[in-house]
């Protein structure tokens, strides 16, 4: 077994016998375009302070993968691709717009809106162009929530 299927038998082995993870599929991943992102970004997520996060359907549709569903579980990554934690989406939206709530959720920097905004400014200018799209304040979003079951 590799370490991201022992790290899944390990989480079965806390769950009851009839827990409907058992019927699970899971993605293993880790957050952002790179190591210390994902570094940065799994820390926040096991430590339970980054409950949510957002990417571009840009880039879902360029990829040719569905948005994200509730109820998808997810072994997070580091950046040398160990898993650290394991979370469940519990929301999904589609929209233009993050109001002062997501951004809190999003568990970055000092969790105002206006960090949120500038952080994420800089990272789609510089993960967009890769698919032939630039950053705009009005480009549709995938805004997931999820809760941390494992670490």
């Amino acid at each position: 077994m590799n370490p991201i299927e022992e790290y899944w038998s390990a989480f079965l082995a806390t769950q009851p016998a009839d827990s409907p993870y058992h019927q699970k599929i899971y993605v293993a991943e880790g957050f952002g375009d790179g190591a210390a992102l994902a570094d940065e970004l799994g820390g926040l997520i096991a430590g339970g302070i980054k409950t949510g996060t957002c990417s571009s359907l840009w880039e879902w549709q360029a990829e040719g993968n569905p948005i994200p569903e509730v109820g998808l579980v997810t072994i997070v990554l580091d950046g040398k691709g160990q898993p650290i934690c394991i979370i469940e989406t519990t929301e999904v939206t589609v929209h233009n717009e993050v109001d002062a709530d997501f951004a809190r959720a999003e568990g970055e920097g000092d969790l105002s809106l206006a960090y949120w905004q500038k952080a994420h400014k800089t990272f789609f200018s510089r993960t967009l162009p890769k698919i032939g799209k630039e950053f705009s304040e009005h480009m549709p979003l995938v805004c997931e929530r999820f809760k941390l079951i494992y670490k």
